[in-house]
C-alpha cells in the first residue's frame, strides 16, 4: 500500500509517504501523529478488503454503517449486509466495488493499492474525516493489467478505544458481471 501526494518522496520501504510542503499550516506532534493513526487504519480497512477478510472487515465498521457507493445506485445503504454480499459473492464480479479487492486476491492474482492526496480533518478527540483517491492496480481475468480509481471519504468513530467506520462516501466506476 503506498500512499503519497504531489511533492511525494520515495522511502528506502517502499511506502511514498506525503510531502508537509504543499501544507500551509503548522501541526503540532500530537496532531500529525493523529492523522497518520488515521491513514494506518485506513490502510488496514483496505487491506481486509483486498485479503477477502469479512471477519477483520466488521470489526472495522460499526454495524450500522452507512454507505453510499455506485454499487448501490445512489441509495443510501446501512449496515454491513449489502456489503456481506459482495465479499461471499466476488468471483463473480469484475470491477471495482468497495469489496472489488477480493475478486483478485481470492484468485492470487496480484493488487496492489495506493492512496494519494489524503487529507483528514480531525473532530475532537474520537472522530476524524479522511477524503482521498484509491488507485488500485489487478490483473484482469485475462491477465491483463488494470486499474481502477475511486474517490473515497470515510468517517471514523473512536468506541472504546479503537476506530470504526461509520460512515463512507466512495465515487466512481460500478462494478460490473462478467459472463
Amino acid at each position: 500500500m503506498e500512499r503519497g501526494k504531489s511533492g511525494t518522496s520515495k522511502k528506502s520501504d517502499g511506502v511514498k509517504e506525503s510531502s508537509e510542503s504543499t501544507n500551509t499550516t503548522i501541526e503540532d506532534e500530537d496532531t500529525r501523529v493523529r492523522k497518520q493513526e488515521i491513514i494506518k487504519v485506513t490502510e488496514q480497512l483496505i487491506e481486509a478488503i483486498s485479503n477477502g477478510d469479512f471477519e477483520s472487515y466488521t470489526k472495522m465498521c460499526d454495524p450500522s454503517v452507512t454507505a453510499f457507493e455506485p454499487e448501490a445506485l445512489g441509495n443510501l445503504v446501512e449496515g454491513l449486509d449489502f456489503h456481506r454480499f459482495y465479499f461471499e459473492n466476488s468471483c463473480a464480479l469484475h470491477g471495482y466495488t468497495e469489496i472489488f479487492s477480493t475478486v483478485w486476491s481470492k484468485n492470487n492474482k496480484p493488487v496492489h493499492t495506493t492512496i494519494l492526496n489524503p487529507h483528514i480533518h480531525l473532530i475532537g478527540e474520537e472522530a476524524a474525516c479522511i477524503a482521498y483517491i484509491r488507485i488500485t492496480q489487478y490483473l484482469d481475468t485475462n491477465g491483463i493489467p488494470r486499474t481502477a480509481q475511486s474517490e473515497e471519504t470515510r468517517i471514523w468513530h473512536r468506541k472504546d478505544g479503537k476506530w470504526q467506520i461509520v460512515h463512507f462516501h466512495r465515487s466512481g466506476a460500478p462494478a460490473a458481471i462478467t459472463k
